[in-house]
Parts: structure tokens; C-alpha cells; sequence
């Protein structure tokens, strides 16, 4: 089964990892925000070695986005981002699991202080989940 794990953040500045630049997780002690990362490593080691790990990427600041909606007929293009939302998309890692309980298990990792992160499982067109 195919998840993908979405990593909502507000970094600011806007940088990766984004935990650097949380005031959340860096309001942490030292030792728990290097167990926090030691964890985070080990587990996106144990993702590649095993083939779990499909792909995953930092995404670069939503200011330098642009945003195109559908509006007289034709796409229109604007400036991201795309809300006025506190946490934007981040990254992502898409993974491919043998069930539910692995992708919650290894997304309960990813998950850190000041930050969302939402897991979806991927679908096929017609709605299939892949």
C-alpha cells in the first residue's frame, strides 16, 4: 500500500530541516531535540535499506509559488501562497508499506514539534487506493 506522508510547517526563516527553524522544536533541550533527529535518521534509513522509501522532498518556500485557478474559461496564475494558512506543504515522502499500521507507525516518527503531518494512502484513477 502506497502513502504518502505531507509535512506541514511554517519555518521561519523558510529553510530544511524545517525543526531548525521552529521555535517550537528548538525551544526543546538539546538531548531531546538530538533524540528527536537521531530517530527521525534512523527510521529514513531503515525506510531506504528496506525499499519502503518511494521518494521524498523538501519543498522550497510557498512565497516563490505560483498558484493557477481555473476563472473565465482560462487558467489564471498568481502568487503563492496559496492560503493565508499558519502551516504550509513543506515536503513530502511517499511510501510503500504493507499496511496501515506500518504507515503509522513510521509517519508517529516524522511527526516533530511545530509541525502537522498528515498521512493520506495514494489512489489509482477510479478511486482505488494503490
Amino acid at each position: 500500500m502506497k502513502y504518502v506522508i505531507l509535512i506541514h510547517s511554517n519555518p521561519q526563516p523558510w529553510g530544511h530541516p524545517t525543526g531548525d527553524f521552529l521555535p517550537e522544536f528548538q525551544a526543546l533541550p538539546a538531548e531531546e531535540r538530538a533524540r528527536l533527529e537521531g530517530e527521525f535518521e534512523k527510521t529514513l534509513s531503515e525506510l531506504q535499506a528496506n525499499g519502503e522509501l518511494v521518494t521524498g522532498e523538501a519543498l522550497g518556500d510557498p512565497a516563490s509559488s505560483r498558484i493557477y485557478r481555473w476563472r473565465d474559461g482560462s487558467p489564471l496564475a498568481s502568487d503563492g501562497p496559496y492560503t493565508e494558512a499558519k502551516e504550509h506543504l513543506a515536503g513530502f515522502f511517499l511510501i510503500d508499506v504493507d499496511s496501515q499500521e506500518r504507515a503509522e507507525e513510521i509517519v508517529a516518527v516524522f511527526a516533530g514539534p511545530g509541525e502537522t503531518v498528515e498521512l493520506r494512502p495514494t489512489m489509482w484513477p477510479g478511486g482505488d487506493e494503490a
